[in-house]
């Protein structure tokens, strides 16, 4: 009874996206290729709001906290999926299949509470522009962003401290390419029905409150907007809906995932490389092209360039 209520498994199978050699081959190109444009972007981004002394605000410092959080979150199962590409037998041990669902939920939970700080900061700055420097300030900046990151931990934590005490001693194939705890309960050795909808809960919960609250920010914001002046709401509602377009993308698959999960793979499989790749990837993108301020300071940062350059040219010519 003892030795029964031991996990036994050291490690667990990955069965990948498909079996087709020629098929990994072509997704080992195009997943390393994403993750290189994802990291390269998101760290532009970071460095770009730090560099830039036009963008050393709340909105800005927001932003470059939910780069940085996509940056993490894309180099939990991205980096794993290449390599697995590149193996016959997919595998990971047991406290990395563990360590993968830790920081996938911490980063992924902090990443929503995250958003619905922008959507704070969007609506105090819409809806009380005259009190907006004195509520958003650099104290308030760091205790949301000190909130989502608590938040993201007490959420993975939870979930954690109950998988790691289950029974592993059985089936170890998980029909993925990286481990998620829906995936990784129907694999204890006990019945899990409850803990399922546990845990399904746990995160369908954090996503649909998040996701409530986005949906009250963005409507309290657009109302506001109707009222505005035609270049003001405009402004306002460019920088909006690059928000709103971040939102449905990231909340979009999560809540199909965990609060309306499907019985049919490759439906799991495309949300979960969506999800975990695609997402972190669209966001600098959506934020670069449909931000005024950013494209900017891409301009002030290669017009820089270029005045060094030319600067340093004419030192090695004299």
């Amino acid at each position: 009874m003892e030795e029964a209520n031991q996990s036994v498994v050291s490690e667990f199978i990955f069965l990948g996206l498909c079996d087709s050699w020629d098929l990994q081959a072509f997704l080992l190109v195009v997943f390393s290729s994403l993750y290189l444009i994802t990291i390269l972007g998101n760290v532009f981004i970071v460095l770009l709001v730090i560099a830039d002394l036009h963008l050393h605000s709340p909105m800005y410092f927001l932003l470059a906290n939910l780069s940085f959080s996509d940056l993490c979150f894309s180099s939990v199962t991205t980096p794993k999926l290449i390599t697995d590409f590149l193996k016959e037998n997919k595998t990971i041990s047991f406290r990395g299949c563990m360590c993968q669902m830790f920081f996938g939920h911490f980063f992924g939970g902090g990443e929503m509470v995250l958003l619905v700080m922008m959507a704070y900061d969007r609506y105090v700055a819409i809806c009380k522009p005259l009190h907006y420097s004195s509520i958003m300030n650099t104290k308030m900046c760091i205790q949301l962003v000190m909130t989502s990151w608590i938040i993201g931990f007490v959420h993975s934590i939870s979930q954690l401290a109950i998988i790691t005490q289950l029974p592993f001693c059985g089936p170890r194939k998980l029909d993925s390419f990286f481990c998620d705890i829906p995936l990784v309960i129907k694999l204890v050795c006990m019945d899990t029905y409850i803990l399922e909808v546990l845990t399904n809960a746990n995160s369908g919960v954090l996503a649909t409150v998040c996701f409530i609250l986005l949906l009250i920010s963005y409507s309290y914001i657009l109302l506001t907007v109707c009222h505005q002046s035609k270049g003001g709401a405009s402004k306002a509602l460019s920088t909006c809906t690059a928000h709103i377009t971040v939102v449905m993308l990231f909340f979009g698959p999560c809540i199909f995932i965990y609060l309306c999960p499907l019985s049919i793979t490759w439906v799991d499989k495309f949300l979960a490389v969506f999800y975990a790749i695609i997402t972190p990837l669209l966001n600098p993108v959506i934020y670069t092209l449909r931000n005024k301020e950013i494209r900017n300071a891409i301009k002030r940062l290669s017009h820089k360039k270029l005045f060094f350059q030319f600067t340093f040219g004419q030192i090695s010519i004299l």
